[in-house]
């Protein structure tokens, strides 16, 4: 069987998982599945997807990057005290929100490629960093600047429709877009999966690893970033948390998605399913009122039974 065959078989799980879900809550809730409601999930899915998106560029190369939290978190925070909620400064403040996850990103990949740090420390040590730098910047969050709105265009692109669908799905729709293609027929989404699969034979082919493993942690610091602008718009103000749901999930995300969580192997479609399937799975247990701990053993279990189906399909 072939990689590329492995692959879609892959998506198809994530996405018939998403499917199953969508149908045991119309089951569980009538109403479920109309349009609305549907619409909001994907909207909340969105989030994870563009999270996710990042993480799958680390996860890609054998790495991880556990700094999303307070990445996402500090460009929420850094777009609201920048625009003080003022369409005529949301430019300058996206671009300072952007730049500070690309930063951040990039200081973990040369920690990661340079210094030899194991990505799991190099990623922990800078989240710490980012919220000591965030919380001591801000005051610990209690000065009246950080308590602003985000700028109304801002929530426009988080809670507006074009031809009827929210404009969150047009943008993650163009990264989904973006993110698959770069992967599938780029250079560099070959260097991606060469650098995975084998460093030494994609150092001996003339790929320049080091520089590859900056570029790809910079992008998922960007990612994580992006997620906490649009999740700022969407809620109106930042947060102190903000992004804490957001490790388990992006990272779950990437591996319901199908891709090797050793590297090497995956697609970013199949991790966009991951992550509808996650928000569709969280959305079903809130509207069962099943309490946080059921909704932690359904996590664990809708994973394992997708990484059960992956093993067989690698057996047969």
């Amino acid at each position: 069987m072939s990689a590329l065959s492995v692959d879609t078989r892959r998506i198809l799980y994530a996405i018939a998982a998403a499917i199953a879900l969508f149908l045991i809550g119309e089951a569980a809730h009538p109403g479920f599945l109309s349009g609305g409601s549907v619409s909001s999930i994907l909207v909340i899915a969105s989030f994870v997807g563009l999270v996710a998106a990042g993480q799958c560029f680390v996860i890609l190369i054998g790495g991880i990057d556990l700094s999303v939290p307070w990445v996402l978190n500090a460009a929420a925070i850094l777009l609201t005290t920048t625009s003080l909620g003022k369409n005529a400064a949301a430019p300058e403040a996206i671009v300072v929100a952007l730049g500070m996850g690309l930063l951040v990103g990039a200081a973990n990949g040369i920690g990661v490629a340079f210094l030899g740090i194991p990505a799991v420390v190099m990623t922990l040590a800078m989240n710490g960093i980012v919220e000591g730098l965030t919380l001591g910047l801000t005051g610990g969050f209690t000065c009246s600047s950080c308590s602003s709105y985000a700028p109304p265009a801002i929530q426009t692109l988080a809670h507006g429709t074009m031809l009827g669908i929210p404009d969150a799905l047009w943008l993650w729709a163009v990264i989904t877009a973006l993110v698959s293609g770069a992967l599938a027929v780029t250079r560099f989404g070959r260097a991606t999966y060469a650098l995975g699969t084998n460093p030494l034979a994609a150092t001996l082919a003339g790929i320049d690893a080091r520089r590859m493993t900056i570029l790809l942690y910079a992008l998922c610091g960007g990612f994580a970033a992006l997620g906490g602008v649009m999740l700022v718009g969407f809620g109106g103000q930042a947060s102190l948390g903000l992004g804490d749901p957001y490790l388990f999930t992006s990272i779950a995300a990437v591996v319901i998605g199908g891709v090797n969580i050793l590297g090497g192997r995956g697609n970013y479609l199949g991790v966009a399913a991951g992550a509808v399937s996650l928000t569709v799975l969280v959305s079903v247990l809130l509207a069962l009122s099943m309490p946080d701990y059921v909704r932690s053993i359904a996590y664990g279990v809708v994973i394992l039974a997708l990484l059960l189906a992956y093993g067989r399909e690698k057996e047969r």
